[in-house]
């Protein structure tokens, strides 16, 4: 695991992820980001499944704001990338990108809620959880 704050999930388009033309449908882009979020939490050691058995926790896209600058076409090798810009006690806030050879396509700022799992209601985080992704935020820039 690199030191960075920002964390890259190398992704391909394949055929299902595009419309008839080749370029990538919008709706898929939001997959792309969800992956990237969960391979994220992974690398940090929180696997969501995890998260849902030891913590009767689960997340959920509260608030999504999100610039398509260009598009990403069938066999494009894409990096999506996450950085967590704040953990509050009951949410995060990531900014995320799509890059595809050093183009930016796609910039996103993602407000996810904690959520009691067996309720769906909104939780706090458990206090060695919050110290661990508080941990994790990206320095201002």
């Amino acid at each position: 695991m690199s030191d960075s704050p920002v964390f890259s999930l190398p992704t391909r388009v394949y055929w299902e992820d595009t419309d008839a033309g080749g370029v990538v449908y919008h709706a898929q882009y939001l997959a792309f980001l969800e992956r990237a979020r969960t391979e994220w939490l992974r690398a940090h050691g929180y696997g969501q499944e995890l998260l849902r058995q030891s913590h009767d926790l689960v997340f959920a896209v509260r608030e999504m704001r999100i610039d398509f600058l260009k598009p990403a076409r069938l066999d494009d090798l894409l990096q999506v990338e996450v950085e967590l810009r704040q953990c509050r006690r009951a949410s995060f806030a990531f900014a995320q990108r799509i890059v595809r050879d050093g183009t930016l396509l796609l910039t996103a700022q993602v407000r996810v809620a904690a959520l009691k799992a067996s309720a769906f209601s909104p939780v706090a985080l458990p206090a060695t959880l919050y110290q661990a992704f508080k941990s994790l935020e990206a320095a201002d820039v």
